[in-house]
């Protein structure tokens, strides 16, 4: 089940509300100083790596995006005894930030603030290898706004809103 899926489960939320309104994007991420450029995802083999972080795939939807990619790509074996696992996408790309980790699979949309595009640098995970990671919102039953939720539901999915949305280091669902 997705989070959207588990909320609407248990009672909480409209059983017609979840609504896609973006595509997350995958990408392994590195600091330039790493000493693993040019990097790409045939680095994660590289017997100069010790650790790579992810999110946990039990609960962080990029995690399972990337624990399906290296398994798609026949690399969780041999990556698996390196990995860091973080408890979420923030605290994953934390981990590469810091130099606790010395390659990360993270969001775009984390590896595209000017921070880390300052001191690192990330090539695209194909998104051949990951299931879409999608962006959901939803409308609680308890909500007395619930005009306003669903014309805030139409404004995410507007052309205007969804052109922006690449800048952003998300892809659109439109």
């Amino acid at each position: 089940f997705t989070y959207p899926e588990k909320v609407v489960a248990a009672g909480l939320a409209d059983a017609a509300s979840p609504t896609a309104y973006a595509k997350g994007t995958l990408v392994l991420w590195t600091r330039k100083d790493s000493g693993l450029l040019p990097l790409s995802v045939e680095r994660l083999t590289d017997p100069r790596v010790k650790t790579v972080a992810i999110a946990n795939e039990l609960h962080a939807p990029y995690g399972r995006a990337a624990a399906a990619a290296l398994r798609k790509m026949k690399l969780f074996d041999a990556v698996s005894p390196h990995l860091v696992v973080g408890e979420n996408i923030t605290q994953t790309a934390q981990f590469v930030e810091s130099g606790n980790a010395q390659l990360g699979l993270i969001s775009l949309t984390a590896a595209s603030t000017e921070h880390f595009k300052q001191i690192g640098t990330y090539v695209f995970v194909p998104t051949t290898e990951y299931p879409a990671i999608l962006q959901y919102a939803v409308i609680m039953k308890n909500s007395d706004r619930k005009a306003d939720a669903h014309a805030f539901l139409d404004w995410l999915l507007s052309s205007p809103i969804q052109a922006i949305l690449p800048n952003l280091g998300l892809g659109t669902v439109r």
